[in-house]
């Protein structure tokens, strides 16, 4: 971990909040629950037990793994429906399939993410190639739901394929952190990610000791999620670690600091920074469905039953 990284951030854009900038406080460090999901790979659910109108637009996150597969082991998901949001599919470590009854498909690597737009609706599946099947090995990444505004929500779907190359480079004043931008803007840089929804996504690294401070928009949430290791964050130095989600209150700008002692399997503290503009909308959320009010998870129901929202292909 991380499958894209650079032998010198010092040759990167840096970035860094202003000075007199309103620091983010943290309200809430929250532990994700393990669990399973799709034919039973392992998960912990990243939101678990935080209040929505923290969240919003951002629905659900899962880290998928990291866990390293024997030889037969390696497992994905069934097809299944999804209507009314869009997921983002994040890889760390390992490969993944990916293919919907629309004719979409494509394999995500290391350090890939696959932005999929669901609007009005598809069936999809995703699983790990006949290859790594066979052989085993690391597989590792996130799974994000993005809310869609109720105007945008029977659009046609759409796909956006991200290769780890295409994400913005950024470091901090110090090169003590290596950022890459997938989604939003940071202090004057945009990653490759298109939304419907203004967000920012990106994934940090920080060397042990290592601080970041960040200029954040001030109309967006603020969420940090720790992939692998240990810091703190927050102007009051709130700690966190592995598998804990920190909840950001109002501000302008936002700090990280990495230990000067990490877990041995990763030498930095990993995380993955969130902020949106709450979407501010009725949201009803049942299964692979997000809509706004129940009639519409409802009628999702009966169109996926009768096959509006596509059929699995013949040769799947």
């Amino acid at each position: 971990m991380p499958a894209v990284t650079v032998e010198n951030p010092l040759n990167l854009p840096r970035v860094a909040a202003a000075a007199d900038a309103r620091q983010r406080p943290v309200l809430h460090v929250g532990t994700a629950p393990s669990g399973f999901e799709g034919e039973g790979f392992p998960v912990r659910r990243a939101f678990a037990g935080i209040n929505y109108r923290y969240l919003d637009p951002f629905i659900m996150m899962d880290q998928m793994g990291e866990v390293e597969y024997a030889p037969g082991e390696p497992k994905g998901t069934p097809w299944h429906p999804h209507r009314g949001f869009e997921t983002v599919t994040y890889l760390i470590d390992g490969t993944f399939v990916h293919r919907d009854s629309h004719g979409g498909g494509g394999t995500i690597n290391g350090g890939d993410t696959q932005w999929m737009t669901a609007g009005s609706g598809l069936l999809h599946i995703e699983a790990p190639p006949e290859a790594l099947v066979v052989s085993g090995g690391l597989f590792h990444g996130l799974q994000l739901w993005v809310n869609l505004p109720a105007k945008d929500k029977m659009m046609a779907p759409r796909y956006q394929d991200i290769g780890g190359g295409k994400v913005k480079l950024l470091t901090s004043a110090d090169g003590g952190a290596l950022l890459r931008l997938i989604a939003g803007e940071i202090d004057g840089h945009r990653g490759p990610g298109i939304t419907h929804t203004p967000i920012t996504m990106m994934h940090v690294s920080l060397s042990p000791g290592a601080e970041l401070t960040l200029p954040w928009r001030s109309d967006f949430n603020a969420l940090a999620y720790a992939l692998a290791g240990r810091g703190t964050a927050g102007g009051e130095g709130r700690p966190f670690r592995t598998g804990q989600t920190v909840v950001f209150g109002d501000g302008e700008s936002l700090t990280l600091r990495a230990d000067a002692t990490q877990e041995s399997r990763s030498p930095d503290f990993e995380v993955v920074l969130l902020g949106g503009a709450p979407i501010r909308e009725p949201m009803e959320h049942y299964g692979p469905f997000v809509m706004n009010t129940h009639a519409e998870l409802a009628q999702a129901f009966d169109d996926f039953q009768a096959g509006r929202l596509g059929r699995i292909p013949a040769d799947a």
